[in-house]
Order: C-alpha cells, then sequence, then structure tokens
C-alpha cells in the first residue's frame, strides 16, 4: 500500500512516536469512525427507505 497523502503520513509517523496507550486511544479512535461508515455505507446500500 503507498500512502499518497502526506499529513496523514507524517501524522501516523508522529503517533508511533506516542506511548503505548495513547496510541491505542488514537487507533480505537479511528477504528469507530471507519465502522460507523461502514455501518451506514452498509444501510444505505441495504435498506430501502
Amino acid at each position: 500500500m503507498v500512502v499518497q497523502d502526506k499529513p496523514i503520513l507524517e501524522q501516523v509517523e508522529l503517533i508511533q512516536e506516542l506511548e503505548p496507550d495513547e496510541k491505542n486511544m488514537i487507533f480505537k479512535m479511528i477504528d469507530t469512525f471507519i465502522n460507523q461508515k461502514k455501518f451506514k455505507d452498509f444501510v444505505k446500500q441495504n435498506v430501502a427507505l
């Protein structure tokens, strides 16, 4: 995988320098937002309103 968004790559590199509990908190937040998006996309594609 090639990251084309340089600011995001820089942020990830900085996250790697954080304490383990801080990194875990950030990645849990990211996972939450990703899962919300996936759920919204799923509902949009599979539920007729």
